[in-house]
């Protein structure tokens, strides 16, 4: 390509997010982006037409888990910018590098035509890291310095508005300027990292925390190795799960939403006698979670990739640091020594693994028990937000980071389904699994018509109970009266069918698992539809 040629404002932008290895996009077109469309298109992106533009964000975070690449979606002014509110707030809360593009009115256009106009710069800017307004001269620039801010620590959303007439209009090709990644960055040596050093020295019951920013640092290997050498074992909340293999002697499984899991836990954190915080952010977990040692009492590390003001807790030394590279500097030259010689940690995975049984005859422990066994372990999951969430993050097993995706710090009802969709699509030869609540699947039904547009066979597991089970439940603990939390019976096997996949109604381990035997050969997908009983999660969260 000479460097002298012209090319369109929206191809300079397509051509740079391709650079940046985005192969997908996501969204409703209308025409105020359909230059956009093209653009990504002709850079070898592929647009996938998804029935809601909230899906669309969330199929392109599926994608991103499985690839590294920043996510793309795609929405036309007014009610499609609108639309993708509520996934770019997940994306900020949830540290997802998302690229959300617009269309918009110029601006000349807009001093005497209103229809669907309004500021969506001013819509995205609280709920995004950036919100740009695209020109044609700087397209180019724009998309890097995009790019950059949307995956530097902590990651997040980056919205670019771009007009009809800047998407049609001509720039130069050639590349202006790139922005250089940074190096990871470890502590600095000095006093802090010395006393560091001496604590883990000294510390005969130490605890790790670890959660979405180590798994963006790829610190899985530094935190299996700083575990087995010293003894320290791993909480990480549940987006995190799989930093460390939870078969691992040290893994003590995921934290966040669970009374249940949380009556065991915190009073074992609460013996530690330093507790290092790895790329952990409070954003995931219960209000139980505050305060939760004192830091007069309790040595505390935090390594975290930005300066933390959650005041959820405090620690007593703080490195700003990249946590694999952080752990990594905080261990060197420190000899080991024994911890919990109390027998303590597997006093408390036995205590974790009794409170959640995999052996009862039904209900939504079994259900998630049977896919769990019945599935090869490499297989993603994905979970709705709900009471069935609380209870398989608690269960569910992950040999490996970003292999149960869920909205954690959200908590976006309706996300399963799209994210195993996007993790699908970018990760074909894997089994994919989607859990959601009977009420979470009727608000993303549409979506499953795009699994079989797509020819995708994901599986998609329905806990039905006929309930907002885990409001209905917060209702009766408060001893409020029933009302709005429950609905009739749907048959979700028969809209699975009528979507273009297949269909099974389940009631007892040994259906659910015929089911599950026959979706892993369909070339289509699977809705299986495990039929619960009303207040099945009463005591098991």
């Amino acid at each position: 390509m000479s460097p002298r040629e012209t090319i369109r404002a929206a191809d300079a932008l397509a051509r740079r997010l391709h650079e940046a290895g985005c192969r997908h996009a996501f969204g409703i077109p209308g025409g105020e982006v359909l230059t956009l469309v093209d653009a990504l298109e002709r850079a070898g992106i592929r647009f996938t037409l998804v029935k809601h533009e909230n899906a669309a964000g969330f199929m392109a975070e599926g994608v991103w888990h499985r690839t590294g690449a920043p996510g793309v979606m795609v929405a036309t002014l007014g009610p499609g910018a609108l639309n993708a509110v509520n996934v770019a707030a997940n994306a900020e809360q949830d540290r997802v590098p998302l690229i959300v593009l617009t269309g918009c009115v110029d601006e000349d256009e807009a001093l005497t035509y209103t229809h669907q106009v309004l500021d969506h710069q001013a819509v995205f800017r609280p709920v995004t890291k950036a919100s740009f307004r695209m020109s044609a001269a700087g397209a180019d620039t724009l998309a890097d310095k995009a790019l950059a801010i949307a995956t530097e620590a902590r990651p997040g959303p980056v919205h670019v508005d771009v007009p009809i007439s800047v998407a049609d209009a001509p720039c130069p090709s050639a590349v202006t300027r790139r922005r250089p990644q940074a190096s990871p960055v470890a502590p600095a040596p000095g006093p802090d990292l010395e006393r560091a050093r001496q604590w883990l020295a000294e510390a005969e019951r130490p605890v790790m925390i670890a959660g979405l920013d180590a798994v963006r640092d790829g610190a899985g290997a530094e935190i299996r190795a700083f575990a087995e050498e010293h003894g320290v074992p791993l909480v990480t909340s549940y987006k995190a799960k799989g930093l460390l293999p939870e078969d691992h002697a040290m893994a003590l499984g995921g934290a966040g939403l669970s009374p249940k899991a949380d009556a065991l836990l915190l009073p074992f954190i609460r013996q530690a006698d330093l507790v290092i915080s790895a790329g952990y952010d409070p954003i995931e977990m219960r209000t139980g979670w505050r305060e939760i040692w004192d830091p007069a009492d309790t040595r505390v590390i935090e390594i975290e990739a930005t300066p933390s003001h959650h005041y959820m807790h405090q620690a007593g030394l703080r490195f700003v640091a990249d946590s694999a590279a952080g752990l990594h500097a905080l261990r060197e030259g420190v000899s080991p020594r024994p911890t919990w010689a109390g027998g303590e940690i597997p006093a408390l995975k036995a205590g974790l693994a009794a409170a959640f049984p995999e052996d009862e005859a039904w209900g939504p422990g079994a259900v998630i028990a049977e896919c769990r066994e019945a599935l090869p372990p490499e297989t993603i999951a994905t979970v709705d937000s709900g009471a069935h969430r609380i209870l398989l993050s608690q269960m569910w097993r992950c040999t490996e980071p970003s292999t149960l995706l869920q909205s954690t710090g959200l908590c976006t009802m309706g996300c399963a389904v799209p994210l195993a969709i996007g993790a699908k699509i970018a990760d074909p030869t894997r089994p994919v699994v989607s859990f959601s609540g009977d009420a979470g699947l009727l608000m993303i039904a549409g979506e499953l018509a795009t699994a079989a547009e797509l020819n995708l066979p994901v599986i998609f597991v329905v806990f039905v109970d006929q309930s907002l089970a885990l409001i209905e439940l917060k209702q009766r603990q408060r001893q409020m009266g029933n009302a709005g939390v429950d609905f009739p019976r749907h048959d979700f096997a028969a809209i699975g069918r009528a979507f273009g996949g297949e269909g099974h109604t389940v009631t007892s381990r040994a259906e659910l698992r015929t089911a599950l035997d026959a979706a892993l050969v369909s070339e289509r997908f699977t809705v299986i539809a495990a039929e619960i009983d009303r207040q099945g999660y009463d005591g098991r969260i």
